[in-house]
């Protein structure tokens, strides 16, 4: 492929709810620009996109893909994104490297939670929107009722470029409304079209529309808006300029109409973007941190030295070690040397390639604006900016929702634990929503994920491509063990029978401390009862009790210890003694003074549509919530609670189904807090179960 400036590329990630049709827009693309000879199918997992064993197993997208063609002298870099949010993830990181969303609506199905989701990051990214209906060929479509929830949700600029003539079954033409003409589509796949003049019955509506759009894209440009006041009217050269204006000032939201299984309305969709699209251009300056002075930096797309971003890595049998990158400044070059500013280390480019799925082309260098692949970097991660020697900067990390559904996971062979370490840092390297968590306190390995899916397929990547066996369980709360009241014991440790004697007797007293103040041992012995070398030695005793808990095996905290008096033995008394005299002595006194739980308690964010607060606020409650207020976010309410961890297990899973999948949730932790005491015997019996298994 030739050299492209920075002008006369496009980069766009196609989003929107799963099922909307995304991965086969991007074939219907593929193909109208003579990158693939015939279209595939979900059906036939035969897609370019959607490559992955997994893919083909769920018939989903689950990865990001960048995908490449040329359409009109402009080269378009495409991410195909998935829908289901499990793997919003890919999508936000698609959206933080491309100038332009490319946001498909369902032709039934209209605006779903996925649809919002994209919708408010591309905001977030501050970068334009096009809309696209997709499907039109489908049984019951309903474009005007989805045009209008489209105004509602996202503004009354949303505006149809295009309207279907014959929606449903054997659809093939479309009004277009910027050359007020019909356009015909030939229905043998190929995307091919024909103009002819517009049917009487179109015309008043398609009239007013035009007048519509020139007064829109008038507004962008003064110099249009007095053309337009004196001509009333201006053509179509005329409005060029304004409309790819009032597309990158968001003024109004084009809209159009596909089907993309059967090749329809994708070239002239295709045609717009080439013509009026965001390029690299339109966003020419970001904003990045001196490595120096932690100042921010501008970085110029027209810079002398390179700026890199990668955001993707993966590692894939048949594609190898790969990371996906813009170039934001300057260009780069194979074997060119590049310091990674995340980590300080430098790095050389090696093989660079640009990707149509598994299928890979190989370049030497790419321009500023372009998005390619490199041949996995040794200390390069996802997220991480390299750059020149001489113009050192770090760009911001993309953030990506928590993760919050978790699971606990163990190798059901022993000396596995290697491997899924391995396995667990791989994944994780590829999907930095994909968190994994060895708890040392608890022994085990915990995995966290957007939903359930998401763990689930996690789950099958490492069974698969490192050939681990993996046992799944409810992973255990981090419960604490503490007292409420005062307690004393007198603990005798003897041991007369076969070699050496041991002999140690430790008297202590305990009592509660506040919330977070930890252990303290002190020792208030007096008078020659007791060495006191062998104070460490209790001590040693006390932090091992601690550690390993009384009551349920939980961590001891909050408590203070006094080692008082005892006795000692003139040759059986030594170290070991009193370490299991003072490890005794802790645990009787202990159970002499009101001895408890304490049950952590997470800060609960909840975003949900108005429509279900009802639902989800009594859902709170019966989880032993305390609702902490509530905000407005847009169409959204937002309720703040406070919820114990023990209560959470898969909670974003009963939010999407209270919620009909349009409910979101963070946690974070909070505070500890007493266990009630009903509850205490049923997670006392639970751990000890737990660890008899």
């Amino acid at each position: 492929m030739k050299e492209f400036t920075s002008g006369d590329i496009r980069n766009f990630a196609i989003v929107g709810h799963g099922a909307s049709g995304k991965t086969m827009l991007c074939e219907a693309m593929l193909s109208c620009a003579g990158e693939i000879n015939r279209m595939g199918s979900i059906e036939d997992k035969n897609t370019v996109s959607d490559y992955h064993h997994d893919e083909h197993e769920r018939q989903i997208s689950i990865h990001s893909s960048p995908l490449h063609l040329e359409w009109m002298n402009k080269k378009f870099n495409i991410i195909d994104t998935p829908g289901y949010l499990d793997f919003i993830g890919e999508a936000i990181s698609s959206l933080a490297v491309v100038d332009m969303a490319v946001v498909l609506l369902h032709s039934v199905n209209g605006i779903e939670v996925g649809t919002e989701q994209v919708w408010s990051f591309a905001s977030k990214n501050n970068i334009p929107k096009v809309l696209v209906i997709n499907g039109l060929d489908r049984e019951n479509t309903k474009f005007d009722d989805i045009l209008k929830q489209a105004k509602d949700h996202f503004g009354k600029n949303v505006f149809p470029m295009q309207l279907p003539v014959n929606a449903g079954p054997g659809f093939n033409q479309i009004v277009d409304v910027l050359r007020s003409e019909l356009i015909t589509y030939n229905t043998d796949g190929s995307g091919k079209y024909a103009e002819s003049d517009l049917p009487d019955e179109w015309k008043s509506r398609v009239e007013e529309l035009h007048q519509e759009l020139i007064e829109y894209v008038a507004e962008s440009d003064d110099t249009l808006l007095e053309k337009f006041f004196e001509q009333g009217n201006l053509s179509e050269e005329e409005m060029r300029s304004g409309i790819h204006d009032a597309i990158q000032n968001q003024n109004f939201i084009p809209l159009f109409c596909t089907s993309a299984g059967i090749n329809i309305g994708i070239t002239r969709l295709m045609e717009f973007i080439s013509k009026y699209g965001s390029s690299p251009v339109d966003r020419g300056t970001v904003m990045a941190k001196s490595t120096k002075s932690d100042e921010e930096i501008s970085v110029n797309l027209d810079g002398d030295e390179p700026v890199v971003y990668v955001f993707k890595t993966i590692s894939e049998a048949h594609v190898g070690d790969l990371s996906f990158f813009r170039v934001y400044s300057g260009s780069v070059s194979a074997g060119v040397d590049m310091l990674n500013t995340s980590r300080s280390k430098s790095e050389r480019f090696g093989q660079m390639f640009l990707l149509n799925g598994k299928n890979r082309m190989s370049v030497n260098r790419l321009n500023a604006g372009d998005i390619g692949a490199v041949v996995k970097l040794k200390d390069t991660h996802t997220s991480n900016t390299l750059c020149s020697q001489k113009f050192r900067v770090i760009m911001d990390t993309v953030l990506l929702p928590n993760s919050n559904i978790h699971m606990g996971i163990i190798p059901k062979a022993k000396g596995d634990e290697e491997k899924l370490a391995v396995g667990l840092s791989t994944l994780h390297e590829e999907d930095p929503t994909f968190i994994y968590y060895v708890d040392p306190e608890l022994h085990q390995t915990v995995i966290s994920g957007q939903g359930e899916l998401h763990l689930q397929v996690s789950i099958q990547r490492l069974q698969r491509r490192f050939g681990i066996d993996i046992d799944t369980f409810k992973p255990r709360i981090p419960f604490r063990e503490t007292i409420k009241g005062k307690g004393e014991s007198k603990y005798r440790h003897k041991k007369q029978s076969g070699g050496a004697g041991q002999f140690a007797e430790v008297w202590m007293r305990i009592e509660p401390k506040e919330r977070g103040e930890g252990v303290e041992f002190v020792s208030s012995l007096v008078g020659q009862n007791v060495d006191r070398v062998f104070v460490p030695s209790v001590e040693k005793g006390v932090q091992s009790a601690c550690v390993d808990g009384i009551l349920a095996g939980y961590r001891v905290v909050d408590l203070k210890v006094d080692f008082y008096d005892g006795k000692q033995h003139p040759v059986d008394s030594k170290d070991i003694a009193f370490q299991i005299a003072g490890k005794g002595a802790f645990k009787d006194a202990f159970n002499n003074a009101q001895p408890c739980l304490l049950e952590p308690i997470m800060d609960v964010e909840v975003r949900v549509p108005e429509d279900f607060m009802g639902d989800v606020m009594g859902d709170v409650s019966s989880r032993r919530g305390k609702i902490m207020g509530m905000e407005t976010e847009g169409s959204f309410q937002v309720i703040k609670a406070k919820i114990p961890q023990s209560e959470l297990y898969h909670y974003s899973t009963a939010i999407r189904s209270l919620t009909g999948g349009r409910g979101l949730h963070s946690e974070s932790f909070s505070h500890y807090e007493y266990l009630p005491r009903e509850l205490q015997k049923r997670f006392i019996n639970e751990s000890q179960k737990d660890d008899n298994e």
